[in-house]
């Protein structure tokens, strides 16, 4: 990747660069067969086009590339913002319609008007997010969050969450995270409305959730 964002700072975005691996060694401050090595290897993923010649080559970065280093700018632009909020991409999948009994409970009900500002539609929205996404699920941790307490109802314990205030597809609502539980791919939300009907969703359909830390 850092091999990519030389070649586009040296202006292989928009046209062919002449360049040869010895000069590119010297830019990435490394030898001139791990820069062989790293031009090779970016040319078999498709991320740039090489024209070869006696001693140096013709460079530019494709559409894969120029997308790859586009993920990693929004990547960044995401470690810088999480100071404001933290965002997920995801999918709406149909739960088992376990989360329509919870929320609609009593004991988890009034403590999330309470807490979060809003009665919540019994019921919840669930987002399936990439694998790698669970890393800011960890974030969310570490930072805290609002806690909604276990309780006791029924000759039976309801376990602790912990929610934290966001807009799901630009509407208000929340996520709820289990305390006990691992680093699933599915996140949870509840809202003040039926977010499914209001927002006319079916499954498969594209989910933005922004978590405001603030």
């Amino acid at each position: 990747m850092q091999t990519l964002k030389e070649l586009a700072l040296l202006g292989a975005m928009q046209n062919k660069i002449e360049l040869s691996s010895h000069e590119l060694a010297e830019q990435l401050q490394t030898s001139q067969q791990t820069a062989s090595r790293y031009l090779l290897e970016l040319d078999t993923l498709e991320m740039i086009s090489r024209e070869l010649g006696v001693k140096k080559q013709m460079i530019q970065i494709t559409s894969t590339g120029s997308e790859a280093l586009e993920n990693e700018y929004h990547s960044y632009k995401q470690i810088f913002d999480l100071t404001n909020k933290v965002v997920f991409n995801g999918k709406l999948v149909s739960g088992m319609g376990e989360g329509k009994y919870y929320t609609g409970h009593k004991g988890y009900a009034d403590q999330f008007e309470k807490r979060l500002g809003f009665v919540a539609y019994p019921g919840t929205l669930n987002v399936q997010i990439e694998y790698i996404e669970r890393n800011k699920i960890r974030l969310l941790r570490n930072y805290g969050g609002i806690e909604i307490e276990e309780f006791q109802a029924e000759n039976r314990t309801f376990g602790g969450v912990i929610c934290f205030k966001a807009t799901i597809n630009g509407r208000k609502g929340a996520i709820v995270l289990p305390k006990r539980s691992h680093y699933a791919t599915i996140l949870e939300c509840i809202a003040p409305d039926n977010l499914r009907e209001t927002l006319r969703m079916h499954d498969g359909d594209p989910v933005e959730i922004i978590v405001h830390l603030q």
